[in-house]
């Protein structure tokens, strides 16, 4: 399994972005999806995940639960992160994750891991 993020960038605080991250190498469909986040020096935190079928189920970590938006399209092998209202703490590396399992908000929970994609929000 490769897991391919791109979408990040240097956004002011209050606007948006999405990122993307395409899986190849297997059935897309099989794998629950998660997107994490790293600031330096801090480590690595969860963001949101999605269940394995179309327009699956979704969980929010709290601090963006209400800004951001998961979602999956099975088609094209991509899982997507809308954020809106950005804020200067959420700047960080925002990584996606894949794995067979049932969703769950621990890294150690997630097998396969994209190269990451910085995003940074300027106050």
């Amino acid at each position: 399994v490769q897991l391919q993020a791109s979408g990040g960038g240097l956004v002011q605080a209050g606007g948006s972005l999405r990122l993307s991250c395409a899986l190849s190498g297997r059935t897309f469909s099989s794998y629950s999806m998660a997107w994490f986040r790293q600031a330096p020096g801090n480590e690595r935190e969860f963001v949101a995940t999605i269940t394995r079928w179309s327009g699956g189920m979704t969980y929010y970590a709290d601090s963006v639960r209400g800004r951001f938006t998961i979602s999956r399209d099975n088609a094209k092998n991509t899982v997507y992160l809308q954020m809106n209202s950005l804020k200067p703490e959420d700047t960080a590396v925002y990584y996606c994750a894949a794995d067979r399992s049932i969703p769950t908000t621990e890294a150690s929970g997630y097998e396969y891991w994209g190269q990451g994609t910085q995003v940074t929000v300027s106050s």
